[in-house]
């Protein structure tokens, strides 16, 4: 099954746990592991189980935190990497603390944060050591510590914009069951409501992300947006995510 996955990313480079490796295939898992909600929306049920999410991302489908960054994190701890899974809080649509994210932190020689399932977000490894703003392709980023919790941030015209906190602490995957129950059950949530998928493209920070209604198209800082019709989003989706239904 590892070999599976490794073939199903596109990676073939060095499986060392080691930074250079991590950065390597947090890219790759970006680009071939896309962040959906078709299920969510379908009222599908999803899982939080390893069995499950590894299967699904192997069957050619992505999804949420709990599924991405479970199969991930699977995939880290059978090459050797030391994996804890961290329970965070959302904070894009403003304070709150109730934990309905999975995020991972690996410990190399340093800890790192890591994370495959937050859409348009950091693309490379964070130091958890560091009190500094830190870049990738993608953008800015830093890490804030308070009595909370660490923040996650991203610097937008130098300031920084809360995404997620967390705390350092180490979950197993069916402690984020209830989260993700109550997400699905969310009628008016954003999950449940407008289907949409994003993934990079495999060059930096190029990403393709279909919405409801259109195609959004981001190629060396340009971003091209297209209307998509009803009836041709299920095309859209077989040809930018290799996704039939």
């Amino acid at each position: 099954m590892l070999h599976a996955y490794l073939e199903h990313i596109g990676y073939a480079g060095l499986t060392h746990p080691t930074l250079e490796t991590l950065t390597a295939l947090q890219h790759a898992h970006l680009t071939a592991v896309p962040f959906e909600n078709l299920d969510v929306v379908a009222q599908v049920p999803v899982s939080t189980d390893t069995d499950t999410v590894v299967a699904k991302v192997l069957s050619g489908r992505g999804g949420w935190c709990f599924e991405n960054n479970g199969a991930f994190a699977w995939l880290l701890e059978q090459l050797g990497f030391r994996v804890r899974r961290l329970g965070a809080a959302v904070l894009r649509g403003g304070p709150q603390v109730e934990i309905d994210h999975l995020a991972i932190e690996v410990q190399l020689d340093r800890p790192y944060l890591v994370d495959v399932g937050f859409g348009d977000s950091f693309i490379a490894p964070l130091r958890l050591d560091s009190d500094h703003p830190q870049r990738d392709d993608r953008g800015e980023w830093e890490l804030l510590p308070s009595r909370q919790g660490t923040t996650l941030a991203e610097i937008v015209d130098r300031v920084p914009v809360a995404q997620y906190r967390f705390k350092r602490v180490d979950h197993h995957m069916h402690d984020f069951e209830p989260a993700s129950q109550k997400l699905q059950a969310d009628a008016e949530g954003h999950f449940r409501t407008k289907a949409f998928a994003t993934r990079l493209l495999g060059s930096g920070a190029d990403r393709v992300t279909l919405l409801h209604d259109r195609l959004k198209l981001r190629r060396d800082d340009d971003l091209i947006e297209t209307p998509v019709a009803a009836a041709d989003w299920n095309a859209a989706l077989a040809e930018w995510f290799g996704i039939r239904r």
